[in-house]
């Protein structure tokens, strides 16, 4: 696990660097959006496509969807409720407290969490990530966080048909549901089609972890300490809540411990596009994003350990 993590947090410093330095002139920023479009757009669904057509569709599909459901409601609801009586007395903007929000339960479940999956349990984990993700913390995103962004913040109202088209939208959505499609037909795909998709889904992980070292700054907030419940929340009380939820509902083994692992994974980088659409306070978005993906290099093995150990 250390050099899984350590890999990882070489391959976020070269990106920090890239930033810093910006070889040639070139703009971190414009690099970070062409990665991220390339990964969304084909490099992702590549990988959405081989791990379902190669793995049975069994009741994880249901189950792992099912426990990320309740944990990020849960872990939603109980920032609701500590904001409500903090923000009060800290004085936060509604820009800070939105953001706040979000933070405390929109985990990186695909940007970190699909590499250290399949980093820990090789490739058959990926799909759990991708459930967990794809099929329960999108679209929640899309329809609770939105809401409650746009009611703190000051950007566009999105309606429930927008949230839903947004979600639709996706290529990764669409690469599941392919992915699950061609594996119910039994449908042989050439070996070159096979191998195509497998380089296009190898790129995933590196180019992932690197656009998180691109994205990564530390700037200047002002009430940073209002941070501290969203932090405990999503990295401790996160995979505490995705723990309990999965093994109620009957998961076991590495679906279980990987719930609980991407329930403790740090904010979601998506949520600095989220503030700025929605004129949250984006500065408090990157603190709690670097802050929480720090710290999340002490408490991810902390987990591991503790829901691999557990009976």
């Amino acid at each position: 696990m250390q050099d899984i993590l350590l890999s990882f947090g070489v391959t976020i410093i070269a990106g920090a660097l890239f930033r810093r330095i910006r070889p040639a002139g070139i703009d971190p920023a414009a690099v970070r959006q062409v990665i991220n479009a390339c990964v969304l757009n084909l490099f992702l669904p590549a990988l959405c496509i081989k791990t379902l057509y190669q793995s049975p569709v069994d009741l994880e599909a249901v189950l792992v969807p099912a426990t990320a459901w309740i944990t990020t409601g849960t872990t939603l609801l109980m920032a609701v409720g500590v904001y409500s009586v903090l923000g009060t007395k800290m004085h936060l903007a509604p820009g800070e407290r939105g953001v706040l929000l979000i933070a405390s339960a929109f985990g990186n479940v695909t940007y970190l969490g699909l590499p250290v999956l399949t980093g820990l349990y090789g490739s058959t984990a990926a799909k759990y990530a991708l459930f967990y993700d794809l099929l329960a913390t999108t679209p929640l995103l899309w329809l609770a966080g939105a809401a409650l962004a746009s009611h703190y913040g000051e950007g566009k109202r999105l309606s429930v048909r927008e949230s839903l088209k947004t979600i639709a939208s996706l290529p990764p959505v669409w690469g599941i549901f392919i992915g699950m499609a061609l594996q119910q037909v039994n449908l042989p795909l050439p070996l070159f089609l096979l191998k195509t998709l497998d380089m296009f889904g190898s790129l995933v992980v590196p180019l992932m972890i690197f656009s998180i070292g691109l994205a990564l700054s530390l700037p200047k907030v002002a009430h940073a300490y209002a941070a501290i419940p969203a932090v405990v929340i999503k990295l401790v009380a996160g995979p505490v809540i995705a723990y309990i939820a999965g093994r109620t509902l009957g998961l076991t083994g590495v679906a279980l411990t990987s719930c609980s692992i991407e329930g403790g994974m740090p904010v979601m980088v998506l949520s600095l596009l989220v503030a700025a659409r929605f004129n949250l306070d984006v500065s408090l978005a990157a603190f709690v994003i670097v802050v929480t993906t720090v710290l999340s290099f002490f408490t991810l093995p902390a987990v591991i350990y503790l829901t691999g150990a557990v009976p």
